[in-house]
């Protein structure tokens, strides 16, 4: 079941999040935010912005939002996506599934342009850092637009990110 994130997930997200915090490189966080941060980063994306999580027998397996891609006028049709699994739920098809919702919900907003910023190894898939992430929007119709090498650096070593973007509407 995918519905709508309350303040009242914000333990069951923070438990699914601190293990990217803690654990890898796809969160350019160095701690693991306090639930009562958690509850206001829920609120404020939930002001303007879907934000979704999955469900199964109760429990929650992911969750995904989309935010502002910028905050100027002139970006108003444009959105960036972030996407978060349970590390046991992933290749299950839970992201394409809360990526499916986020991208309606979002074309019936007028959102045009489909954007995610994403942490990849300056070479090869490594223990802190792999480029799923990448082909997992890839898969789902997302284009590699840039790449920025060693602009993080975390755990004492440097890595990059990619934008990737995805056209869902009509540019008039």
């Amino acid at each position: 079941m995918i519905r709508a994130v309350t303040k009242a997930d914000a333990p069951r997200l923070i438990e699914i999040y601190s293990y990217y915090v803690k654990n890898t490189l796809i969160s350019a966080e160095y701690d693991v935010p306090t639930v009562e941060e958690f509850e206001r980063r829920i609120e404020s994306t939930t002001q303007k912005f879907p934000y979704f999580c999955i469900e199964e027998d109760g429990r929650i397996l992911g969750y995904a939002y989309a935010n502002p891609f910028h905050w100027r006028e002139a970006f108003k049709y444009d959105a960036e996506l972030s996407i978060y699994l349970d590390k046991s739920a992933r290749k299950h098809g839970y992201g394409r599934l809360l990526y499916e919702a986020l991208e309606k919900e979002l074309k019936q907003m007028g959102i045009i342009n489909l954007y995610s910023c994403i942490s990849v190894p300056d070479g090869d898939d490594d223990e802190f850092l792999t480029h799923n992430s990448e082909r997992f929007h890839e898969h789902l119709g997302f284009t590699k637009i840039g790449t920025f090498r060693g602009c993080k650096k975390k755990f004492d070593r440097w890595f990059g990110m990619v934008w990737m973007e995805k056209i869902i509407g009509e540019r008039n």
